[in-house]
């Protein structure tokens, strides 16, 4: 069956730092001067619902559910909806945070200016996980992504994952995933950097990448996949060691947000009925799309599934 006629089970995208995203566009940026904008974008973002919006430009049934207050919150939850995603709000008395995407032609840099994600109170982390529980009864696959608000015990993913009867794709990073192994997500996806900092050691090589791999399954984890930006990424899982070997990039517009896609590529994939080595090739596709668009997630299915085709896979 191909995978356009494949089932279509629903995704869940969850996460607890979501934000309305600014993305400015100059000809070339001076340091300490006036710069002015030739255009700006402005779009519902943060890991969770650029995962979401992946998913439904994929085609794919998506449910997000995720914490919103203050001003951006009405705007967000439309531009959301519009785009087919079923939104489950938390209401928090903190103001959604603001991101701001600065893409400088002359250079070809793309700089992210971060508002951390407020602090969220106890009585709204409790409606947080009752609402994940309930949104994800009927899921096929739930992605959990996103750091943190200060304050937020680190066992909250192991919480919530310890709740959820669905496979689940865990995109976070030091204790907080570490701690969250022992309920055996489907799938971690830290970047190298990340892997490192978990871990506390440099990854100089191939050889310790695996090892720290083995290590992340030896917790619990079931499929392990490291990214490294255009670098070729590892997998292992139950079925062996790989590396996948992404698409080429070309017309590079604004990489962030690519790891969200990857995610919710994969998610689609494994909704779908896919093998976990399909999913992630889909998973690399999404990606590659991804930094042709000005806004995160917002992909064009045909051409992430022509990119698909070409993903290669390599037993280590």
């Amino acid at each position: 069956m191909s995978p356009s006629h494949l089932p279509q089970g629903l995704v869940v995208a969850a996460g607890l730092s979501p934000a309305w995203q600014a993305i400015m566009r100059f000809p070339k940026v001076v340091p300490g001067e006036v710069n002015r904008a030739a255009t700006v974008w402005r779009c519902a973002s943060g890991k969770v619902l650029n995962v979401a919006a992946a998913v439904a430009h994929l085609g794919h049934p998506v449910r997000a559910v995720t914490i919103l207050g203050g001003t951006p919150a009405a705007a967000m939850t439309t531009e959301m909806q519009q785009l087919g995603v079923e939104m489950v709000v938390v209401p928090t008395r903190g103001e959604t945070r603001t991101c701001t995407t600065i893409l400088d032609d002359a250079r070809g840099e793309t700089t992210e200016l971060v508002e951390n994600a407020g602090a969220v109170e106890s009585t709204e982390l409790s409606a947080f996980a009752t609402a994940l529980t309930e949104a994800a009864a009927d899921a096929a696959v739930a992605v959990l992504s996103g750091s943190l608000p200060a304050g937020t015990p680190d066992t909250l993913y192991r919480d919530l994952l310890a709740r959820l009867t669905c496979p689940v794709v865990l995109d976070a990073r030091g204790p907080e995933m570490l701690k969250a192994l022992q309920q055996r997500p489907l799938l971690v996806k830290p970047n190298r950097e990340e892997l490192a900092a978990t871990f506390g050691q440099p990854l100089d090589d191939q050889a310790a990448v695996l090892q720290a791999c083995d290590a992340l399954r030896a917790r619990g984890a079931q499929w392990v996949l490291i990214t490294a930006g255009r670098q070729p990424a590892v997998v292992v899982g139950p079925a062996g060691r790989f590396r996948l070997l992404p698409p080429p990039v070309v017309d590079l517009v604004n990489p962030i947000g690519c790891g969200d896609c990857l995610a919710a590529g994969f998610a689609a994939g494994i909704a779908s009925g896919q093998a976990p080595l399909a999913a992630l090739r889909q998973g690399l596709a999404a990606a590659a799309d991804n930094v042709r668009r000005h806004l995160a997630g917002r992909l064009e299915a045909a051409e992430v599934q022509r990119q698909a085709a070409g993903v290669v896979v390599e037993r280590l």
